[in-house]
C-alpha cells in the first residue's frame, strides 16, 4: 500500500513534465527490470535497449499515468511485451540471414562450367520479378544501403526490406525450379 501512494505520486509529478521524478523512477525500476529482461534474452545489448524503449513510452505516455492503479504490474506487463516483440524481431532477422547466407552459399558452390548459364537464370529471374521488387534488388544489387534504397524510391525502410526479402525468395524459389528452368532458358537463348 505505501508502494502504490509513493508510486502514484512519483507517476502523478511525471505527468505534470517533472524530469527529476522520472530520473528517480528510472533508477528504482532500471535494474529489475534489466534482471527480468536479460533472464529471458540472454543479451545485455538487447536488455539495455529494451529497458530504454520502455521507458521512452512510459514518459511520452505520461499523461496517463496517474490512472494507473498498479504501475509495477503494469510495467512488468508492458516490459514483457517489448521483450516478446524484441524477440520476434530478432528471430525474424536471424531467418533472414540464414535465407540469404543460404542464397549466397548456393551461387557460390555452382561450378566454374556454369557461371554463363548461371547469369543468365538469375537475370531472367530477375526479369520476372514484379517492378518494385526489381528496382530495389538492382538498386541493392549496386551496393545501395536501405535509407538510400528507400530515398531513391520514395518508400520506407519497412518497404526496402520487405521487397528484397521478397526478390531474394522469387529468385531462389526460380533458380531452384529444377534443371527444366535453365534448359528451356538456354533453348531460348539460342532459339
Amino acid at each position: 500500500m505505501l508502494r502504490q501512494l509513493k508510486d502514484h505520486t512519483i507517476l502523478s509529478a511525471i505527468a505534470r513534465g517533472d524530469e527529476r521524478a522520472f530520473s528517480q523512477l528510472f533508477y528504482e525500476y532500471h535494474q529489475p527490470l534489466g534482471h527480468f529482461v536479460y533472464s529471458v534474452t540472454r543479451s545485455h545489448e538487447l536488455a539495455e535497449e529494451i529497458i530504454q524503449d520502455v521507458f521512452v513510452k512510459i514518459w511520452e505516455g505520461r499523461a496517463g499515468l496517474p490512472a494507473i492503479s498498479s504501475f509495477h504490474a503494469y510495467l512488468f506487463i508492458i516490459t514483457r511485451n517489448h521483450t516478446l516483440n524484441a524477440i520476434r524481431k530478432q528471430s525474424l532477422l536471424k531467418k533472414k540471414q540464414e535465407a540469404e547466407k543460404n542464397f549466397a552459399a548456393q551461387s557460390v558452390e555452382e561450378p566454374q562450367v556454369y557461371d554463363d548459364q548461371y547469369e543468365i537464370l538469375l537475370q531472367h529471374a530477375v526479369n520476372h520479378l514484379p517492378r518494385q521488387q526489381k528496382k530495389v534488388f538492382l538498386l541493392k544489387q549496386k551496393g545501395l544501403k536501405n535509407a538510400d534504397v528507400a530515398y531513391q524510391l520514395n518508400i520506407s525502410v519497412h518497404s526496402v526490406k520487405k521487397y528484397q526479402q521478397w526478390a531474394m525468395q522469387a529468385i531462389a524459389r526460380f533458380i531452384k525450379a529444377g534443371p527444366f528452368t535453365g534448359f528451356f532458358l538456354l533453348l531460348s537463348q539460342l532459339f
